[in-house]
């Protein structure tokens, strides 16, 4: 069973940028496809990013649009998510996930295709 905590998450003004880290334990880290979700108050957890096993083949929300980046190291068991040009919009609490299961692009568009969560981190853009 995997462990994930992120980090990174606080205020910034719009137009800014964050990255967020996310630090796994207890699994093997390079067999985990993995994801980043977001969830505003009122809202439904919304799906903002995956990437496969090494890398390779990444996905992201249609908000995203080339804002956001997401990356792994597999050496030191994390996985990122670069967000540029921030929007009061983007405002939530942004959660990692990780599933044991090879990437596919439907599937892991899912929250529910997710076996493991962090605790997620505060993301504040403001205006």
């Amino acid at each position: 069973q995997v462990q994930l905590v992120e980090s990174g998450g606080g205020l910034v003004q719009a137009g800014g940028s964050l990255r967020l880290s996310c630090a796994a334990s207890g699994g093997t880290f390079s067999r985990y496809t993995m994801g980043w979700f977001r969830q505003a108050p009122g809202k439904e957890r919304e799906f903002v990013a995956a990437i496969s096993w090494v890398g390779r083949i990444t996905s992201y929300g249609d908000f995203a649009g080339g804002k956001f980046t997401i990356s792994r190291d597999n050496a030191n068991n994390t996985v990122y998510l670069q967000m540029n040009s921030l929007k009061p919009e983007d405002t939530a609490v942004y959660y990692c996930a990780a599933d044991p299961a090879p990437y596919s692009e439907n599937y892991h568009s899912r929250a529910n295709s997710f076996d493991y969560w962090g605790q997620g981190t505060q993301v504040t853009v403001s205006s």
